[in-house]
């Protein structure tokens, strides 16, 4: 017990003492913290002091700048005000001499007027003077004009009204006469120079050309090796020229004429299929209505062939690039028509070199004179299927086609169907006129030549004072005899151009005709 008592003892004493030690050590360390924070706020207060001193000495600085920077800004200020007040005293100056310059021009200008109205005014008291002296002479002129009229009335015993119209009808009659006068001169040296002028042309592209002669035709002969080969065309009841006509659609003539069969047709093509299916069928042998078909069918695919390789062709010749290929075709087709005898694809092509010859003389689109040349007849073609003229039909298919208006004003105007609308379309018009009056070009029959002679004559004798007509030169020249006292020399040129019009609105012809009025005058006198 009583070293558990000890223990006791000691322990409560070592906890005394600690607790005294606490306490000890807890005021010794509040005084030095106390010590420290008093240390502290003294480096403090120095270090405020000593910013707040940096901080005047800065803003004093600052203060010192400031007011220095505001000096110079308002002495920059007063330069700049001084300056544009400068300028303003300046415009001011120059707006005051202009003011003053103003008013002396106006000053000027008003001592003129004053001095123009003083002029005016004397001018117009000087008018006065003259018109009164004006009239009073116009009245004298008049009194003497007067009394001159009835002097000349009594001496010419008519009146002035009479004298008047006497007048006017000599003066009319003569002014008739010097004006037909100065219209044959004009028309005389209008037509040798252009007649000089279109004969150098046509003369130079004639002779750049060279044209082929077509006869016109409607039938083909094949030859035939044997006159046996005649019965196999025929074949049994007649089964294979009856396949042969319904296949190709031509008619097969076989007569008496040896080793020939003949085979007709209008249409051109279908003729040509024929001929060429004919021809192939004799040269192999076998004929029959099957080996027929199958030969009219290739043929027919032949021929097609060979009309788009000379649509083809033709416009290579003549540079017409860019035809539709559908006109290409037309234009193939053209070789197998023919007109007057006259192979039309041929006609085409030469009417095409002749009228790019011509605009290059003239200076004009040469290949838009060849494209409308080319196409001008190629309603030809379209006659046989459609209704309407081929000027009609060929204006139709190229407008349908996209060609230019130029080519379908060529096409339309050159038989005057419609006016012509440039230089070129006239080209091509005289391009086939040269064409197809050139002598062998065409072929013309003989109740047609005819009836062209009658017509000339009918038109010619159609007109008062007409005593004779001879239509000459195979009806290229018509001379129209008259009687003098009843056509006189002025109407003779007036007689002329009305027989040409009618003749050209009446009557179809190729190239031109040529109206030659012809008066006599005859003086007859008796030595008795």
């Amino acid at each position: 017990m009583s070293e558990t008592a000890l223990y006791a003892a000691s322990g409560v004493a070592i906890i005394i003492a600690a607790a005294a030690f606490f306490i000890l050590g807890r005021r010794s360390g509040r005084a030095a913290e106390h010590r420290a924070q008093l240390a502290a706020k003294a480096t403090a207060e120095e270090t405020a002091r000593r910013v707040v001193a940096e901080a005047e000495r800065e803003a004093d600085t600052l203060r010192k700048a400031a007011i220095v920077a505001g000096k110079e800004e308002m002495i920059k200020l007063r330069e700049s005000w001084e300056a544009e007040a400068g300028k303003r005293r300046e415009e001011l100056e120059r707006a005051e001499r202009r003011v003053q310059e103003r008013e002396a021009n106006l000053d000027r200008k008003f001592d003129l007027l004053e001095q123009r109205d003083k002029e005016l005014g004397r001018r117009g008291s000087d008018l006065g003077r003259r018109e009164k002296n004006v009239a009073e002479r116009e009245a004298e002129l008049e009194k003497l004009i007067a009394e001159e009229r009835r002097r000349l009335e009594q001496l010419a015993g008519m009146s002035a009204q009479d004298a008047k119209a006497e007048l006017i009808n000599r003066l009319a009659e003569e002014a008739h006469a010097e004006a037909a006068n100065q219209i044959r001169e004009i028309r005389e040296t209008a037509r040798r120079n252009a007649e000089r002028e279109a004969k150098k042309i046509v003369a130079l592209a004639v002779q750049r050309i060279a044209a082929e002669h077509t006869p016109e035709i409607s039938v083909s002969s094949v030859s035939l090796p044997n006159d046996e080969m005649k019965g196999r065309i025929i074949g049994r009841e007649g089964r294979n020229i009856r396949a042969f006509e319904l296949a190709t659609g031509v008619d097969v003539i076989i007569d008496d004429t040896p080793d020939t069969v003949v085979v007709s047709c209008f249409d051109p093509v279908r003729r040509e299929v024929a001929r060429l299916a004919l021809s192939k069928l004799v040269a192999d042998g076998r004929i029959h209505p099957g080996r027929i078909e199958e030969v009219v069918a290739k043929s027919r695919k032949e021929v097609e062939a060979a009309i788009q390789e000379m649509g083809e062709q033709a416009a290579y010749e003549v540079g017409a690039h860019g035809l539709n290929p559908e006109l290409i075709k037309l234009v193939g087709r053209m070789h197998y028509r023919t007109s007057y005898g006259q192979n039309i694809l041929q006609h085409s092509k030469e009417v095409a070199h002749l009228a790019g010859i011509m605009a290059a003389e003239l200076g004009l689109d040469v290949m838009m004179a060849k494209r409308g040349a080319l196409l001008h007849d190629v309603g030809k073609v379209l006659t046989h299927e459609h209704e309407g003229t081929h000027v009609q039909l060929g204006v139709e298919v190229a407008t349908k086609y996209g060609e230019h208006p130029l080519v379908v004003n060529c096409i339309a105007a050159h038989h005057d169907d419609v006016p012509h609308e440039s230089e070129i379309s006239v080209l091509v018009q005289a391009a086939d006129a040269i064409s197809g009056s050139r002598p062998g070009a065409r072929r013309e029959a003989f109740e047609t030549y005819v009836k062209r002679l009658e017509g000339l004559e009918r038109i010619a004798s159609s007109y008062s004072g007409v005593e004779k007509v001879y239509a000459i030169q195979a009806g290229r020249e018509i001379r129209v005899i008259v009687n003098p006292d009843d056509v006189d020399d002025f109407r003779m040129t007036s007689l002329s151009e009305e027989i040409a019009r009618r003749i050209e609105g009446e009557l179809q012809y190729p190239g031109q005709i040529k109206v030659v009025v012809i008066r006599e005058q005859r003086a007859v006198d008796f030595a008795r």
